[in-house]
C-alpha cells in the first residue's frame, strides 16, 4: 500500500522525498489514534517544505484538517469542544505559533486544554469564572526555517529535513518545466481524480484500538533521556502503519472487564519492519556527524569487541568495555580516547555507566557496524524476524503461553540473566558482578563493574 501512495504522490507532482511522503502520510493517518503523531518540516528557504506539507494534507480530507498561518496565545484555549479531535492541525510556519507554543505542546502531551478566564454573568452582570476545554487528540503538522528550535516542542516531533541537494532541485525544474506541457494539463487534470480516491480512504478508516502483540518484546536504544519520547514516537509509527492497513488486517474483539467486546486489529511483522526503516531515517544519526579520526576509532572498537565476544561467546548486548580495553584496541593515549568516547557517545553509538567511588566507567557499543554508509541509523531496534508471537494466536492465550521474565530497564532483550558479564583487561578475561540487592522490584538495576586496575 505504501509503494502505491508513494506512486500516487509521483503523479500529483510531488518530487522524491520518499521517507518524508510516507512519515507525513502515515503520520496524518495517526490523527484516528489515541496519541497522534507530530511532524516538524525543517528545511531552509524555498527549499520546498510548505510543498510537502501541502502535499501531504492535499490527502487528507477536508473536513479533518485545520490549517492556519499564525495563532495567537490563547486562540486554542477558546476554540469549540470536539473542532480539534482527531484532526490534523497545520500551521504553516513554527514561527506564526511561537505565542501558542505552550498550548500545542500541552495538546500533544496531555490531548486535552482546559483554561479558566473571567467573564459576566449576563443574568447578573456580575464577574465569574468561566472554564473553557478543548479535546484532542490532534496531530500537529508544523514547518520552519529556524536552525534553534524550542527544544521542548521540537522533542515532541518526528523532525523532517528537506532534501537540498543538486540533484533534487534538478528532478524539481524538469517536473515544473513538464507542467507546462500538454502532458503536464493531463496530469493535473488527474491528480484531482487521485486525491478524491484517497480522500474517500481516508474517510473510510475507522478508529480502531491497535493492539501490538509484539511489544514486549520490541527493543530501542536507551543511552539518552530524550529516547524515553523517542520510544513512544516509535511505537506509535507502528500503529499508525497497521491502522492504515486496518482493511488488509482480521478485525478481532475481546471481553473488557465488564464483559462488552473491544474491537482492535494487530500490530505484524510487516508493520514493525516498516516502522524501523522509518525510524532509522527520521529518529537515527549519521555517523558522518563524527570527526574522521573517531569514526576510526570507532571502527577499530567494533573489531575489538567483536572479537571478545566471539572469543568469550557473549552477546555483544552483555559486552562491557573498560577504557583500558578500548585505548588498547585502538592504540591511542588517554586524553584522544576520552574525548573520542565523548564524541561517539552523543549520537548514541556508545553509553557508559556512571561511576562512583572506586569505580570506573564501563562502556556498552551501541554500534554494531551499521551507517558506515552514511545514512541515518537507529541502533537497538529488533529484527522483526526474530519476534516469536503467534500471529494466529489471539493475545489471551499469548499472554497465558507467555513464560514470566523480569522488567528490564530501558533496552529489552529478551530474557537476560541477573549476572552482566564483562572484559576487564585487554587479556579478554572475564568477571562478573551481581545484580545490587537494592533493586526494588520495579526493573532491573544497571550493573557497575569495578574495574580492578583502575584506569580511567
Amino acid at each position: 500500500m505504501l509503494d502505491r501512495i508513494l506512486a500516487d504522490f509521483e503523479r500529483c507532482g510531488v518530487v522524491g522525498e520518499e521517507v518524508n511522503k510516507q512519515v507525513g502520510y502515515i503520520a496524518a493517518v495517526s490523527r484516528s489514534l489515541r496519541s497522534p503523531l507530530a511532524v516538524m518540516v525543517q528545511s531552509s528557504s524555498a527549499a520546498g517544505k510548505s510543498s510537502l506539507m501541502d502535499a501531504v494534507l492535499a490527502f487528507v480530507p477536508e473536513e479533518e484538517c485545520i490549517e492556519y498561518s499564525a495563532m495567537t496565545g490563547q486562540s486554542l484555549f477558546y476554540m469549540a469542544e470536539k473542532d480539534l479531535k482527531h484532526k490534523v492541525l497545520a500551521i504553516v510556519e513554527e514561527e506564526g505559533a511561537a505565542r501558542a507554543s505552550y498550548a500545542l505542546k500541552l495538546l500533544q502531551s496531555e490531548g486535552t486544554l482546559t483554561i479558566a478566564s473571567t467573564g459576566k454573568d449576563p443574568a447578573t452582570g456580575r464577574l465569574v469564572t468561566h472554564q473553557h476545554r478543548v479535546e484532542g487528540p490532534v496531530m500537529i503538522f508544523l514547518t520552519t526555517t529556524a536552525i534553534d528550535l524550542d527544544e521542548e516542542m521540537l522533542n515532541r516531533c518526528l523532525v523532517l529535513t528537506v532534501n537540498e541537494d543538486r540533484e533534487q532541485t534538478q528532478a524539481i525544474h524538469r517536473r515544473q518545466r513538464e507542467a507546462q506541457t500538454l502532458e503536464g494539463l493531463m496530469a493535473h487534470q488527474e491528480r484531482d481524480e487521485l486525491l478524491k480516491v484517497h480522500r474517500n480512504a481516508q474517510r473510510l478508516l475507522k478508529p480502531l484500538a491497535v493492539v501490538n502483540p509484539f511489544a514486549r518484546d520490541l527493543t530501542f536504544p536507551d543511552s539518552l533521556t530524550r529516547t524515553r519520547r523517542d520510544h513512544t514516537k516509535y511505537l506509535t509509527l507502528i500503529s499508525a502503519i497497521a491502522l492504515l492497513h486496518q482493511y488488509q488486517r482480521p478485525e478481532k474483539t475481546a471481553p473488557d472487564h465488564r464483559g462488552r467486546n473491544v474491537s482492535y486489529i494487530e500490530v505484524t511483522r510487516s508493520d514493525i519492519r516498516t516502522a524501523n526503516r522509518l525510524a532509522h531515517e527520521v529518529l537515527g544519526r549519521s555517523l558522518d556527524e563524527l570527526p574522521p579520526q573517531t569514526r576510526r576509532l570507532l571502527t577499530v572498537i567494533n573489531d575489538g569487541v567483536r572479537s571478545e565476544c566471539e572469543k568469550q561467546k557473549m552477546e555483544r548486548a552483555d559486552f562491557r568495555f573498560s577504557r583500558r580495553d578500548g585505548r588498547l584496541w585502538a592504540s591511542v593515549g588517554r586524553h584522544c580516547f576520552k574525548e573520542a568516547s565523548e564524541q561517539v557517545g552523543r549520537p548514541g553509538v556508545s553509553a557508559g555507566a556512571s561511576r562512583g567511588r572506586g569505580q570506573s566507567f564501563v562502556y556498552e557499543l551501541l554500534f554494531d557496524g551499521q551507517g558506515t554508509d552514511g545514512k541515518p541509523w537507529l541502533p537497538g531496534l529488533i529484527d522483526p524476524d526474530k519476534l516469536g508471537y503467534d500471529e494466529n494466536q489471539s493475545p489471551i492465550e499469548d499472554e497465558k503461553a507467555r513464560p514470566s521474565r523480569p522488567q528490564v530497564a530501558g533496552v529489552s532483550r529478551g530474557s537476560r540473566s541477573h549476572q552482566t558479564r564483562m572484559n576487564t583487561g585487554a587479556n579478554g578475561d572475564s568477571a562478573q558482578k551481581r545484580e545490587s540487592s537494592t533493586d526494588t522490584g520495579h526493573g532491573e538495576k544497571p550493573t557497575v563493574i569495578v574495574d580492578p586496575e583502575g584506569d580511567e
